[in-house]
């Protein structure tokens, strides 16, 4: 039995003939103003733990990122 679709099937995970979707970064899916990306870099190469889960350098972007808001909010105040 054929597949209703005509033309060859695209090799999985490629986008053939389509449109490029533009890549989403980490901090954008997080929500996040810091760079994700970059404080996994920094842990990975600080040698701080042998291994670096996934969700360690959203989590501390996301810290970085509220007491920087703090700081200047208290900054604002004073």
């Amino acid at each position: 039995m054929e597949s209703p679709a005509k033309g060859k099937k695209a090799p999985a995970g490629r986008n053939v003939g389509g449109l490029k979707k533009k890549p989403i970064t980490r901090s954008v899916k997080a929500g996040l103003q810091f760079p994700v990306g970059r404080i996994g870099r920094y842990l990975k190469k600080g040698r701080y733990a042998q291994r670096v889960g996934t969700d360690a350098p959203v989590y501390l972007a996301a810290v970085l990122e509220y007491l920087a808001a703090e700081a200047y909010q208290s900054r604002r105040l004073i």
